[in-house]
């Protein structure tokens, strides 16, 4: 019996499109709603959203039930809260801003076994060989780890093509809000200037054999993303989708009886 096989990765491998949604309300149930919407992928954010390893545990146990694959993305990109998503049973990672090679391999480092890694050797406590359940988890759960860096600033995508040269990393993907910050247009990632430097470096990054991905909103640019070869397209934000939608409904419903908005 060897570790879960990680559809995900494998599908991105292929070029094959894998359409997600982030996830930020840091919540089981919506966790569970999203992963039964139609996604292929669902990320569960502890970046930004206020997530633990306990939330996160709690998300990929209810999204495991649903024909949806989860990614989960750390705060930050050190061996020891990698370990403990491992562990956890999270599969895929995306780490965010990677901005050299050095930093690519230390994450591939952190999530293979010794002799060639550095993870700790603790599957026998751990969910993600089923407590113990899997006996040659700790010889197969490699093969099934997906490792995607997020290059999100200048520096990274000076980088991208030692980062792309990494064993073991299986795919980039670009972060048009910190890019375009960095860029020095702060709040407007859909100036011509940031759309250009995310399709080269997706093109960049399909051309090396790697996957590329990308979160945007913006649905003409989602297009081209698919046009240059991204495998891996987030469409949606959970907490952007719902305060979007209630504040429609808190408007449709003034309008309704006339009544003008009056903001808390």
């Amino acid at each position: 019996m060897s570790a879960p096989r990680n559809s995900f990765k494998h599908s991105i491998a292929e070029g094959e499109l894998q359409l997600g949604c982030w996830l930020g309300f840091a919540d089981p149930y919506i966790a569970e709603i999203s992963a039964g919407a139609g996604f292929d992928w669902v990320l569960i954010d502890g970046e930004h959203a206020p997530n633990d390893l306990r939330s996160i545990v709690a998300q990929l146990q209810v999204i495991f039930a649903r024909d949806t694959h989860s990614v989960v993305r750390p705060p930050i990109g050190e061996p020891w809260i990698i370990k403990q998503l491992l562990d956890a049973g999270a599969q895929s990672l995306l780490v965010p801003m990677v901005e050299s090679a050095e930093q690519a391999q230390a994450l591939v480092d952190a999530v293979t076994y010794p002799p060639h890694g550095v993870r700790g050797v603790g599957a026998a406590l751990a969910r993600a060989s089923d407590f113990a359940a899997i006996p040659d988890y700790l010889q197969t759960a490699g093969d099934e780890i997906c490792l995607l860096a997020q290059v999100e600033n200048r520096r990274g995508l000076a980088a991208l093509d030692d980062i792309l040269a990494t064993e073991g990393l299986d795919g980039v993907f670009i972060g048009p809000s910190d890019l375009a910050a960095d860029m020095g247009f702060i709040g407007r990632p859909g100036v011509p200037e940031v759309k250009n430097a995310v399709l080269r470096a997706l093109e960049k990054i399909v051309a090396s054999g790697k996957a590329a991905g990308i979160l945007t909103l913006d649905t003409e640019l989602q297009l081209e993303c698919r046009a240059v070869g991204a495998s891996f397209i987030a469409t949606e934000i959970d907490v952007s989708l719902f305060a979007r939608n209630m504040r429609n409904a808190a408007a449709v419903a003034r309008s309704r009886f006339r009544l003008p908005y009056q903001p808390v």
